[in-house]
């Protein structure tokens, strides 16, 4: 391989090394601020098969979330509005997958700006777009 060739193979290596050392700190970041708020209380990262005579989550698993809302246009103010505001009791699209039946408003335990970030990170971890 020429120099030439080293030096662009060592560049897109570089960068991809510097891109997974940036999300893999957003995603501490994002887990401490859903923590902190108080989100892993109803909502876990990833979905998992439960048994028929398992109960269901309160809430929806982040990944079915982010997989729910891909390519929505929409998605992130209307989610970052029910983390917010909360969710009305006959908003039920969750049924057989969670068995909360509202999301309650979430406004004093974080703020707009962190909301969105955090909303934005959820919307990210659809695997099924690696795939």
């Amino acid at each position: 391989m020429s120099p030439m060739g080293f030096t662009v193979l060592f560049a897109i290596l570089y960068i991809s090394n510097q891109y997974a050392l940036a999300s893999e700190q957003q995603d501490i970041e994002m887990k401490k601020l859903s923590a902190a708020s108080g989100c892993n209380l109803c909502h876990a990262l990833e979905h998992r098969k439960y048994g028929k005579d398992e109960l269901l989550p309160i809430a929806p698993a982040w990944e079915d979330v982010a997989k729910k809302y891909k390519g929505q246009k929409y998605a992130v103010e209307r989610l970052v509005r029910i983390v917010l505001q909360g969710s009305g009791s006959s908003d039920r699209h969750w049924s057989g997958k969670a068995r909360g039946v509202a999301m309650l408003p979430n406004a004093v335990e974080i703020s707009e700006p962190n909301a969105e970030k955090l909303v934005r990170w959820i919307l990210s971890l659809d695997k099924t777009a690696n795939r």
